[in-house]
Order: C-alpha cells, then sequence, then structure tokens
C-alpha cells in the first residue's frame, strides 16, 4: 500500500457517546463485517467493558475502504477513555495523524469530550468533530452545534451522524480521505534503520508477548529481530500481522502501518508500552514520550476464604502477564491472613482488576483501604518507598517523606465553580489557574495531593456538579509532608488494615472520624467493643459500640424480683467473659468505606 493512501486516526470522546458503535458501522460499510454477523461493539469484547460502557484494552483495527475509485487503508487506533490510563491514551495518540472527536447530540459537549479534545490538540493531530445520536427524539442539534463551534470549529466544519443506524457514516469516512492527512516520510532508502512505537501489548500463551506497533521508518520483516531500546530486551519476530478484526498474517509492515509483532518473549515488563522497537543493528533515535508505568495506588487483595489463596495467587500472576503497569508482592495480616499488596495506575484500574478476579477466577476477595507511594528518607540516609501505612517506620527513624502532588484539572460549568473551588481546598489543593474555554465552560487547574484524590474525590465532585464536571490529572512531583501513623484498636486488638498515613496537623480530627466512622460501619455484637485511635502508643480519639440486648427475662411472669436481678446477673458475667474471648467480625467493605468522607 501507497504511505499516501493511509490514514492513521482514532475517535475521541465521552463516556457512552457512541465510539464503539460508530467503529462497528465502520467495519461494516468497509466489508471487515456482515452486520447482524456478530454482536455490537466489537472492539470492546470484554464483558466488563460493555457493562461499564467504558474501554479498558485498546485495539487497533485495519479497514479498506475505497473512494473515487482509489484504495485506501484505514487504521482506527482505539483509546481508553479513564484519566487513570492517560499515559495509554497519549501513546495511542502518538501514532495518529487525526481524531474523530464524537459529541452526542442529546447531551451535548461534555467536560471528558473537552479534556480529550485538549489532549488531542496537544498531539498536534487533525481533528474532526462529529455531533452523533441526531436521531434520537431527545436531540438537541442546534444547542450542541452552537457548543461545538465555541471549541474553535467552523459550522461547516461539523458532520453530523447517527452511529446507531448509519446515517452520514459513509460522508464521514470520505472526509477522513480528505482530512486528514497521510503519515509523513522520514525515510526514502528502503534499507533504513526501522523503529516504531509501542503502543499496546499483551501476553499470549502461545506466541509470547505480543506488541501492537506503529512503525515511523523503514520496515518490519518477519525473518527480523527486535530490539527494544528502553528495556534493551532482544528477540526473533515469530509472526507479523494487524486485525481486521480477526487477524491477518502478513510478511511484513512498513513505514506508516499499523499491526501487530509476536516477539516470542515470555515476560510483559520488557516490551512496555510507549517504548520504541528497532529491527537495525544500529539504535536509532528513540520516539519521545516513553515513561515507566509506575503504580501510584495500592491496596491489599486477600481471599475471603482463605483456603483461596493459592487460587488468587495464580488469578494476579495471569492477569500481570497483560498488564505491566499491575505490580503485586506477597504480604501477610494477622487478622484477615495471607495476601498480596498490589499497584495499579488509579482506583478504576484496581476496581476493574479485582471485578476481573471475582468474575473470570470466581474468588470473592477482601480489600484493604487504599494507599499512595511515599518516598521516604530514614535518619541513616537510607531512601524507602512506602506504599501501605503498616510499613511505616517509628518517627525516630524517619529522617524526611515525600508524598506524591497530581496536577488536578477541573472541567466544569462556570455555576459549580464555588463548590469545586471549596473541596479542591478542603483537600489541601493548591489553587494554579482558571481557563473560561466559553461563557458557559470553566477548567480550573490545583495542585493536589494524590492520597487526598483517591478514596471519594470523584464521587464528590460529581455529587458538587450535578454529574456535570470531570477530571484529569497527573502526577507532577513529590513534595516533603509531615504525617503520621494511626493504628486502630477494635476491641483491644491491632487492625493493620484500618492503619493509615495522616497529615501531622490532622491526626486528632482523623482519629475522631475514623473511630466514629467504624461506630456506623461495624454491627452491634453480644458484647461491648471499644474503638480506639492511637498514635504511637497514645490514644488519640475513642468510641464504643454497646452491645445488642437480648431480653433475658422475657419469660418471667411474676414473683420475687431477685428471680430477675439474678438473671441479669448471669447475663453480665456471660458479656464479661465474652468480651474477654470473642472476636468482631469486621465487615469486608469497612476497610474501604472508612476513608470515605
Amino acid at each position: 500500500m501507497d504511505i499516501s493512501n493511509i490514514r492513521n486516526f482514532c475517535i475521541i470522546a465521552h463516556i457512552d457517546h457512541g465510539k464503539s458503535t460508530l467503529a462497528d458501522r465502520m467495519l461494516e460499510i468497509t466489508g471487515a463485517l456482515k452486520r447482524g454477523e456478530t454482536k455490537e461493539q466489537v472492539l470492546d469484547s470484554m464483558e466488563l467493558e460493555r457493562e461499564r460502557g467504558i474501554t479498558i484494552k485498546l485495539k487497533a483495527i485495519r479497514m479498506k475502504y475505497e473512494s473515487e475509485s482509489r484504495p485506501y487503508e484505514f487504521n482506527l487506533i482505539d483509546t481508553p477513555g479513564h484519566v487513570d490510563f492517560e499515559y495509554e491514551v497519549s501513546r495511542s495518540l502518538a501514532a495518529c495523524e487525526g481524531a474523530l472527536l464524537l459529541i452526542d447530540a442529546s447531551q451535548g459537549v461534555q467536560a471528558q469530550t473537552i479534556a480529550n479534545f485538549e489532549k488531542a490538540k496537544d498531539a498536534k493531530l487533525k481533528i474532526i468533530p462529529v455531533i452523533n445520536k441526531i436521531d434520537l427524539p431527545s436531540a438537541q442539534l442546534e444547542e450542541t452545534l452552537k457548543q461545538v463551534v465555541r471549541l474553535g470549529f467552523n459550522e461547516n466544519e461539523v458532520l453530523k451522524i447517527s452511529a446507531k443506524n448509519g446515517t452520514g457514516v459513509k460522508e464521514l469516512m470520505d472526509e477522513v480521505v480528505k482530512t486528514i492527512p497521510s503519515p509523513n516520510i522520514f525515510t526514502s532508502d528502503k534499507n533504513a534503520i526501522s523503529k516504531a512505537l509501542v503502543f499496546d501489548s499483551f501476553y499470549d500463551e502461545h506466541r509470547g508477548v505480543i506488541v501492537f506497533v506503529r512503525v515511523f521508518e523503514g520496515s518490519f520483516d518477519r525473518h527480523n529481530n527486535v530490539r527494544f531500546l528502553a528495556t534493551k530486551a532482544e528477540s526473533r519476530i515469530s509472526e507479523i500481522g494487524y486485525l481486521s478484526p480477526a487477524e491477518v498474517i502478513v510478511n511484513e509492515i512498513h513505514e506508516g502501518q499499523v499491526g501487530f509483532i509476536a516477539t516470542g518473549l515470555k515476560d510483559l515488563s520488557k516490551a512496555r508500552v510507549g517504548d520504541t522497537i528497532t529491527s537495525g543493528v544500529k539504535d536509532p533515535n528513540p520516539i519521545p514520550g516513553y515513561k515507566e508505568p509506575v503504580p501510584m495506588v495500592f491496596l491489599g487483595f486477600y481471599p475471603q476464604d482463605s483456603s483461596k489463596y493459592t487460587d488468587l495467587r495464580e488469578a494476579i500472576e495471569r492477569l500481570s502477564l497483560n498488564d505491566s503497569a499491575f505490580t503485586y508482592d506477597p504480604e501477610s495480616i494477622g487478622s484477615i491472613g495471607r495476601g498480596f499488596r498490589c499497584g495499579f495506575l488509579g482506583l478504576l484500574h484496581s476496581d476493574i482488576i479485582r471485578e476481573r478476579i471475582e468474575r473470570e477466577f470466581d474468588i470473592e476477595i477482601v480489600t484493604t483501604s487504599p494507599s499512595v507511594r511515599y518516598l521516604l528518607e530514614t535518619t541513616k540516609g537510607d531512601e524507602v518507598v512506602i506504599k501501605s501505612a503498616s510499613e511505616y517506620p517509628e518517627t525516630s527513624f524517619v529522617k524526611n517523606i515525600k508524598e506524591p502532588i497530581a496536577r488536578a484539572d477541573l472541567y466544569s460549568s462556570v455555576k459549580y465553580m464555588g463548590p469545586i473551588m471549596d473541596l479542591c481546598k478542603e483537600r489541601r489543593g493548591e489553587y494554579i489557574d482558571t481557563a473560561y474555554l466559553d461563557d458557559e465552560r470553566v477548567k480550573i487547574s490545583y495542585n493536589i495531593p494524590l492520597s487526598e484524590i483517591i478514596v471519594d474525590f470523584y464521587d464528590k465532585l460529581k455529587s458538587l456538579s450535578s454529574g456535570y464536571a470531570s477530571l484529569d490529572y497527573k502526577i507532577i512531583e513529590y513534595r516533603e509532608t509531615q504525617v503520621s501513623r494511626v493504628d486502630v484498636l477494635v476491641a483491644g486488638d491491632l487492625v493493620s488494615p484500618l492503619s493509615v498515613l495522616v497529615q501531622k496537623s490532622n491526626v486528632f480530627d482523623e482519629g475522631k472520624r475514623i473511630v466514629a466512622r467504624l461506630k456506623d460501619l461495624i454491627p452491634k455484637q453480644n458484647f461491648k467493643v471499644s474503638l480506639q485511635a492511637i498514635v504511637g502508643g497514645k490514644v488519640i480519639a475513642r468510641e464504643d459500640i454497646s452491645p445488642v440486648r437480648k431480653d433475658v427475662t422475657g419469660h418471667l411472669y411474676g414473683g420475687d424480683v431477685t428471680r430477675k436481678m439474678k438473671l441479669l446477673e448471669k447475663q453480665k458475667k456471660g458479656k464479661k467473659r465474652m468480651k474477654r474471648f470473642g472476636k468482631v467480625d469486621i465487615p469486608q467493605d469497612v476497610f474501604w468505606k472508612v476513608l470515605e468522607r
């Protein structure tokens, strides 16, 4: 295929604006799929993706299209839309020359639409604005068109389609041919050093690590060796091909094209997203923008049934093969047993892994409170990474500790600015900037500690803005902070998963809040349960859960009062004994809910 006839593009959209449905119609028009032959939303093949209406694993689909009797090769590179996968989105955009900005006619320009639009602009892509769902009775076409024009487009640039019934999709594909440029030609020498960007990778039991690549220079042949520049890994290519949407095996992929390479590597960490690969003897300049995926949020995963520990380990090992950003280390907590301390990009990432383990491997999981990655320097000068409060040493061994700071961009309607700014201030946010996108929409930027974002910040933001506002964040630095470890005793026993790292200035308030929250969350027992928050062995807050009162005198129907007193005394002694030997049953969702404010 002549490089001038290749079009590499992606579809960017807010959740549920019809991205996967539009991809289905394009596959049908190009003959890659026949309508009714397969289930809807081919690109969202995972059950979880369909249920939640989000893209978790991206895909790259090649289509053959003819316009004005000239053949074209379309490469549609799917992108995950959630903020947790922001790095994968940036790498997908780096593999494209253009983007379709999809907007729902019934909902208008949403906050996440603007966030995605900004990313595509930063990547210098040619953007085609598209209004979808024009067939809906609730469609507000004129209002949506005005909103799109406010983003900086001309009215005649905006295409109107219905991805569901196919209206306007053919015209959109003709517009892709006219508007989105073909890939740049970097070399004219056939023997030049080849290089390609890895924008996705997964593990296959039989073929090893398979990487999806966009070739920027030269070509890759099935007889070549490949080398990864960042990880220095080398292997021989066992297979080359592309998805259409089924796999098609070819002998080579060349400059401008998108496809997959089966490397035969057995370790996914050697083939990271964003890396540059080459098949030449010399190393070319790497494609800029590569980052090591660093887990930022940590949770403990424990099997509810301790006999399923081995099954959980196998499940975690298998899922980590296909996700280089998911890390795990074995750990053990006395009150829960053996489990794993797992690292994730964000809370949605952790939620998806947890749900996949429960569905695909049938293992019920107890998750502990989430924590972030702290950098600690000891008095001996050693640098230690702290992933949970239980790892935090005695204060006398700590020289200083640093916490991750996120640059948070909050997109909202102007009328919700006040409550949103109050929320950011409450979460130790440092105000940076306000940018008015148009008369109605605003982007507010804050630097906020990641620990303040990870639990319920997003829920609070949605609640304050009637579901409208959205959040985009990335880690920008580590900043020195002052923290103390707050431990929790339940009926005199230390419950390690409830330990948290709290700002020193806030320990008393946070201790009171935690025990008051636990009093609401832990069900009453047959005996009185004391809840204590302690810092360095000193109790800073206490609450008591009163016992369930059983009426032991209910069957008495008269007689001397001493009979009643004897029974109550007997009950009192029994409760005392129970308190000594009783074990408090803590529901599994307590570890998470206790952090919600």
